[in-house]
Order: C-alpha cells, then sequence, then structure tokens
C-alpha cells in the first residue's frame, strides 16, 4: 500500500486488517501500515489507553513513525516471532521500522512495560519523522510534557511515561517531535517507558536496544519451538499460536477474547463492543487449540486463574459464574459509553466495560469442564480442590439446564432456549461424567446420567425442526443457526447421522456464502440491536470441521482454503469480515485464531 508524509494523511482512518500486533504479555500495540501506532493501553490490556487514534483520529493520540517522503509500505513479522517490521520503499532508498515490547519474565524492568521502536535505513538513504501524541485515559486526562535532560516525560495524573531517543527531541505543545535522517546501515532507537515510582526515565542505546530486539527473538522462537504441529499449514497455525499468546495476562495467566475495545462489525453500526477481558467460553476453547500444539503450561496457568477468580458459588443471579471476568478476576465490568470519541470511521459509540457480563449463557459451563477434562487427559491430573469446584458446577446445571438464557451470542433481545446452550449443558454433564469414571472420583452419577439423558433427548425432540429438515436456533422455532455446527464437534451427535447431514445442507444453502459463514440472520432472529453484521470467521472454521467429520474432506479443503485468504497480510483475523472480504470487528480475535487451530489440526488428520 502507499503511503504519504506524516503531514498529509491520504485518510484519517487505516482499514482495521492494516494492522499488526506487538506485546509484552500484560499488554500490545497496534502498529498500522503507515508505520502509526494507533492502539496501546498501558500497562495492561484493559487500562485506559493512551494512544486510541483507530477510534478517533483526532482525540486519541498516536506514536508517528515513518519516512517524510512518499514511500510504499509493506509489513511482516520478523520469522517465527512477534517483533513486527515495516518497510518503506522510496526513490532514495529503502528502510525499516522494527516495532517489539521486550518479554523478560518477572524482573522489576517489567514494570517499565517498554516499547521499542528501532529505525534502520538498509538502502540508500532516508529522511523519517516521528510525532509522539498520547491523550491519556481515552484522551479524557490532560497531560504535560517536559524535557528531563535528553529524555521526554509525559505526565498526567495516573500514568507518567518516558520517551529516550538516539536523536534529538523537541516539545510541541503536549506532543514530541523529530526529524532526522539516515544513511544506509544508521539506525536511530526510539523507547516508550512507563515511568514512576521505582522506575525512572532511563536512556535506550543503540547497544541496549540491539540486545533487547536479541533477546526478544529468542524469547518467542523459544516458546514457538515446543509446538507440535508438523502439518500443511504450519505458518497460518504458528502465527495463530503466536497471536493467542500475545492475548495471555502473564501475571494471572488469563486469556483475553481481544485486545482492543468498539472495533465495529458493521462501519457506521452501533455493534461495537470492548472484547479486553476473559470471557469463559473463549478462553477455556483457548486451552483446547493450546493444548492441541502441546502448549501445556498455558493451560496451567489459565486453570489456575479458574481455581483463584472462577469457581463456583458467588451467588449471582445468573449462574456460579459469570460469563466473562476482568484480566486479573474482577467481576465489575461496568459498561459505560465515551461520547467524546467519534469511534473507528465514524462509528460510534465507543464503549468500555462490558454489559453482557451480568447475562446468563448456560453454554459456558459445558466449554470450562471440557476444557478442565482435556486439561487433566493431556497435561496433568486436577487437584481434589478442583474436582469439588467441578462437581459442585455440574450439580447446578443438573438444576438449571433448563432454563432460557441469552446464548453464546450475547443477544440482547430478550432470553430464549437456545439449541446451543443445552447442547453445552450435554456436554459439561458428559465430561464430567467420563473424568469421574476414567479416573474413579466421588460422583453422583445416577443423577449425571439422567440428567444428560434427558438433555440429549429434549434437544432431539424440541432442537429439531421438521419442516426445515434442520436443527435450529432455539426450541420449536425454525431459525438456523452456525452454533449448531458444535453439534458433532462435541460428540453429541454422529457426523454421519442423517439427522446431522441433512442439518448441514440446511446451514450451507442458508447461512454460507463463499465458505464464509454467517452466525445467524439477524432478520428471522431479531437480537436486539440495529444494523448489519458480517460473516463470523469462527463458525466459518467450524464449518470447514464439521465437513470434515462429514467426510467431505475435499470440500472442507476449499473452504478452509479460501478463508485463508481472507486473513490480513500477517495472517491475522479480527472477528468477522464484510460482504466485500474487509475485516470488522475487534482484532485480533481469540475465537477465530482458535478455531483456524482446530480446524487445521483436523483437516490435515483427515488427509493423512
Amino acid at each position: 500500500m502507499s503511503a504519504t508524509p506524516l503531514d498529509q494523511p491520504d485518510q484519517p482512518y487505516l482499514p482495521i486488517a492494516e494492522h499488526g500486533l506487538i506485546g509484552d504479555l500484560r499488554s500490545v500495540a497496534l502498529v498500522g501500515t503507515d508505520g502509526t501506532i494507533d492502539w496501546y493501553c498501558c500497562p495492561a490490556f484493559d487500562a485506559p489507553s493512551v494512544f486510541a487514534s483507530i477510534l478517533d483520529a483526532e482525540r486519541g493520540g498516536s506514536f508517528q513513525l515513518a519516512a517524510s517522503v512518499p514511500a510504499k509500505t509493506k509489513q511482516f513479522y520478523f520469522p517465527d516471532t512477534n517483533v513486527l517490521i515495516t518497510r518503506f520503499f522510496t526513490e532514495d532508498g529503502v528502510g525499516e521500522v522494527q516495532d517489539f515490547m521486550p518479554v523478560d519474565g518477572e524482573s522489576a524492568e517489567t514494570e517499565r512495560h517498554r516499547l521499542i521502536r528501532r529505525v534502520v535505513c538498509v538502502r540508500g538513504s532516508l529522511p523519517f519523522r516521528t510525532r509522539v501524541a498520547p491523550r491519556f485515559d481515552y484522551g479524557r486526562t490532560p497531560h504535560t510534557v517536559r524535557m528531563a535532560g535528553d529524555v521526554a516525560v509525559f505526565e498526567s495524573a495516573q500514568l507518567s511515561l518516558g520517551l529516550t531517543a538516539t536523536v534529538p527531541l523537541e516539545t510541541d505543545g503536549q506532543d514530541t517531535r523529530a526529524d532526522f535522517k539516515l544513511a544506509e546501515g544508521e539506525s536511530a532507537v526510539f523507547a516508550l517507558d512507563q515511568v514512576g515510582g521505582e522506575v525512572t526515565p532511563r536512556r535506550c542505546a543503540r547497544t541496549e536496544a540491539e540486545e533487547q530486539f536479541n533477546s526478544t527473538v529468542a524469547y518467542w522462537r523459544r516458546w514457538l519451538s515446543a509446538s507440535k504441529y508438523r502439518g500443511r499449514w504450519r505458518e497460518m497455525v504458528h502465527r495463530s499460536a503466536l497471536t493467542l499468546k500475545l492475548l495471555t495476562y502473564a501475571p494471572t495467566g488469563a486469556i483475553v477474547a481481544a485486545p482492543t475495545t468498539s472495533l465495529p462489525e458493521q462501519l457506521g453500526g452501533e455493534r461495537n463492543w470492548d472484547y479486553r477481558y476473559v470471557w469463559v467460553r473463549d478462553a477455556a476453547f483457548c486451552v483446547y487449540a493450546l493444548l492441541r500444539l502441546g502448549f501445556t503450561g498455558e493451560a496451567e496457568a489459565f486453570m489456575n486463574f479458574v481455581t483463584k477468580h472462577i469457581s463456583p458459588g458467588d451467588g449471582k443471579h445468573s449462574g456460579p459464574l459469570q460469563i466473562m471476568y476482568g484480566i486479573d478476576g474482577r467481576t465489575d465490568l461496568t459498561e459505560t459509553e465515551l461520547p467524546h470519541l467519534e469511534g473507528h470511521q465514524g462509528s460510534a459509540p465507543v464503549r468500555i466495560g462490558n454489559a453482557a457480563a451480568d447475562q446468563l449463557q448456560l453454554d459456558i459451563y459445558g466449554a470450562l469442564i471440557d476444557s478442565i477434562y482435556l486439561y487433566d487427559k493431556w497435561a496433568k491430573p486436577i487437584s481434589s480442590d478442583q474436582w469439588d469446584d467441578v462437581c459442585a458446577l455440574v450439580e447446578w446445571v443438573c438444576e438449571h439446564w433448563d432454563q432460557p438464557d441469552e446464548g453464546i451470542w450475547e443477544t440482547r433481545g430478550g432470553r430464549k432456549n437456545f439449541l446451543y446452550s443445552r447442547l453445552m449443558c450435554w456436554v459439561a454433564i458428559e465430561r464430567a461424567i467420563r473424568m469421574a469414571s476414567r479416573r474413579g472420583l466421588p460422583a453422583d452419577l445416577p443423577r449425571w446420567l439422567e440428567c444428560r439423558d434427558t438433555i440429549y433427548r429434549r434437544i432431539m425432540s424440541r432442537g429439531w425442526s421438521e419442516t426445515r429438515k434442520a436443527f435450529v436456533q432455539h426450541e420449536d422455532g425454525d431459525v438456523l443457526d452456525a452454533a449448531v455446527l458444535m453439534m458433532p464437534l462435541t460428540k453429541f451427535i454422529a457426523p454421519t447421522d442423517p439427522k446431522w447431514l441433512s442439518t448441514l445442507d440446511a446451514l450451507t444453502q442458508e447461512l454460507v456464502s463463499d465458505s464464509l459463514v454467517y452466525r445467524y440472520d439477524p432478520l428471522a432472529s431479531p437480537d436486539g440491536l440495529r444494523g448489519d453484521e458480517g460473516t463470523f470467521s469462527i463458525c466459518s472454521f467450524w464449518y470447514v470441521e464439521a465437513m470434515v467429520h462429514a467426510g467431505r474432506v475435499d470440500e472442507a479443503r476449499l473452504a478452509f482454503e479460501k478463508m485463508l485468504t481472507y486473513a490480513n497480510h500477517l495472517g491475522l483475523y479480527a472477528e468477522e469480515i464484510s460482504h466485500t472480504g474487509e475485516q470488522q470487528g475487534n482484532f485480533p480475535q481469540a475465537f477465530t485464531h482458535l478455531a483456524l487451530i482446530s480446524a487445521a489440526f483436523n483437516l490435515d488428520r483427515a488427509l493423512g
């Protein structure tokens, strides 16, 4: 794509897909293909933003760094790492910006949350320009900037950042800027640190940047080397794994659904949500994907998060568990709107917090207990205390499975008797029975077996539509829903059962567009929100897997290969894909990447 000098942007907003991701297992930054960091929250995923020009080009704040002459740009990851390179191709030479956040375990330096931008001229000579314009607390809190020696210090009421550079910096109102020129082989380094308390502003010399670059590359390669995946789509699967790892919060083991908020599911629409939290469902599915690849450490860290923060018994009306938690385990995720931000490409409202935390979504119990079952089977046996928690959850599910709920898609159009919720309640009880039987653990098996079988019969009788010849979204209705693709994947129904094959055909006819799958038709099943949405990428990968299991392997492979063409230039996916093929929704989305891993794994196995 083309980029223009910083003072004349050709458009105020880059498309969502025109971004790469860097992070330090505590937070992330989105780096545009134009060299601008336009999303960064410090010091954690769900902290208020410092740079948010992806949500408001004027007021959000950004860290611009690019060639100051017209350039074409390309972006790629340093192989097998989360170190991002943005290259600038000009008439006079080629330069690149290397962006990364050092990952250095639990040392005091971790509190620095350092973000390093190393600029290198690789051919000819090139002028560069940078403008660092933080806007603290989503642009709500004023700040000052001062030079402390050769470090620019940005100070606000809650947070202070120090910017160091190997080129001279000038303050400009609330911002800092620099113009500099590099000849072939020369480099410049910018480092942005959180400062305050024991962390004092500190310069980042070229040698230190080089050392941190090398140690960060080594960290990611060492981590990825544990992968057991040797299949056909290794590059895409490993990029998905690296992305899921970036979405983990190291201090607690939490896994966020996505690192952004309010990126629209439809431009100009109101379907804009904050995804910087731990959805029990998403995180549990993540554990499955990571275990599949051999990453047991992440699974164990999430199990520790579950044991510490989401054990049953908080007595809420919506169940013994919330559907989502803060990355530190907190339960208060009050949803508010930020009317001073215009939203990505004018898509208001911008929201922080998420009111869906108080919904009843019965499917989360199946996702969670399935992940515990797999962890117990593939990683290490769960403890007696963890088993007691599982029993408490199963007992609760036995009591409450037949309630209407808001369902997996968090509809805001009232509770219904969703088939998917029933299905995952069946999974919760069925997996617990397997664990108890395999390990001889104490359980009320007669009650659990009776309840499991009752749910099965209820789904087969009231979840099946004779008129549609398909399993449907909710009881006694005839609306189709892609969530039922999970029926064979959870081993509820044989993948070649005539009723299932008929359902697969109905879904293909009504919800599939060029291998891309819509969740449901909002006109046929009103969800309480205005506007349309794109195809849902996790459903597209579920569709691939369902076809694999049904024996339609050639069709599954074609659908999978088509789906790969919708990834961005780095192999990243948002939540949805628009009818014109653009990425929509929060980015990158854990749900999509974990489903890609699972589909690739099962497709590989079928292809032999």
